[in-house]
């Protein structure tokens, strides 16, 4: 659906975009991270018809997108960052009006906006001023314009920004619910809605693609770790955590008290957690709590665009 070869946009002599080099199948839903000024919205803008590129080329649903950009643009529904909605106009007039825009016969208007009303939950207000609406219900607006000409393509910057932890989990559902008509590449600084959303994951730093995989396999290429919790009785805080710092495995430690319990809290690479309980065993300590914490998302992309750029 997107196929993208040596991407490149350069303003004076700063590469907002550098080679960039990826594909979105038909189908997927891709989350789009990267920290603030990596090159996530340029590199949309881009594929969107917005922005010329330096040098590069892209292809959306077979078509390049710079050669061909008024058939590329037909598949695509684009929702920008921040959604510029008329504030005196009414739902129903908007979505007509952007209709006509995009081509759709009248005789085809009503039944599509019959169909983004019933997708985005728009039947209740398509009478109301936009600027009567909640931020989420415009996001919801917004959302309806990039469909309603049938796109096969849904490029989402920012979707969530500014709403409520209800309205993001509305516009989640929503966004899970488009997989079967759509391919969609979505850009979020929610790390949690990428994982209980997107079946595939790009990161971007300093203008390179700098990971491309699965959630799963992300968190499991790139670390490897995690950490445990191993909660005991113990005489000796400070021995006992210098015997956990030398289980292979254990790369730190620090410990907290309570009452008669330590707790230990270690940065682990594998899983030592046999090793813990059979260390615990042989010194003897009560043991109350041994588990163990995959690491996050969070943590993949704070590792690979490294902790100084968030």
């Amino acid at each position: 659906m997107i196929k993208v070869e040596h991407l490149t946009k350069r303003y004076g002599g700063t590469a907002a975009v550098n080679d960039i080099t990826f594909q979105v199948k038909k189908g997927e839903i891709v989350g789009f991270l990267g920290p603030n000024g990596a090159g996530k919205s340029t590199t949309m803008r881009m594929l969107a018809g917005y922005l010329p590129p330096t040098s590069g080329r892209a292809e959306i649903a077979g078509c390049d997108i710079f050669h061909d950009s008024l058939r590329a643009r037909e598949h695509i529904g684009y929702m920008p960052e921040h959604v510029p909605l008329p504030q005196d106009m009414r739902v129903c007039e908007y979505l007509r009006f952007r209709g006509a825009l995009k081509g759709i016969p009248g005789r085809r208007i009503k039944e599509r906006l019959n169909d983004v009303y019933d997708l985005c939950s728009l039947g209740d207000v398509d009478r109301k001023l936009i600027g009567a609406l909640s931020k989420g219900y415009r996001q919801r607006v917004g959302l309806a314009d990039a469909m309603i000409h049938e796109p096969v393509l849904l490029i989402l910057d920012e979707p969530t920004i500014g709403l409520d932890p209800n309205q993001i989990r509305q516009v989640r559902e929503l966004i899970r619910n488009l997989r079967s008509h759509h391919t969609i590449l979505i850009s979020t600084h929610i790390l949690s809605e990428v994982e209980m959303t997107c079946s595939r994951v790009l990161i971007i730093a300093k203008g390179r693609i700098e990971a491309m995989d699965t959630p799963e396999n992300l968190r499991a290429r790139l670390s490897e770790g995690g950490e445990a919790t191993l909660e005991i009785r113990a005489s000796d805080a400070g021995a006992a955590a210098r015997k956990l710092k030398a289980v292979e495995g254990v790369l730190s430690c620090t410990h907290q008290t309570d009452g008669d319990w330590i707790r230990f809290t270690m940065q682990i690479k594998g899983d030592p957690r046999e090793n813990l309980h059979t260390l615990a065993l042989a010194e003897k300590w009560p043991l109350r709590e041994l588990s163990r914490k995959s690491a996050t998302l969070e943590q993949v992309f704070v590792e690979v665009t490294h902790a100084e750029e968030l």
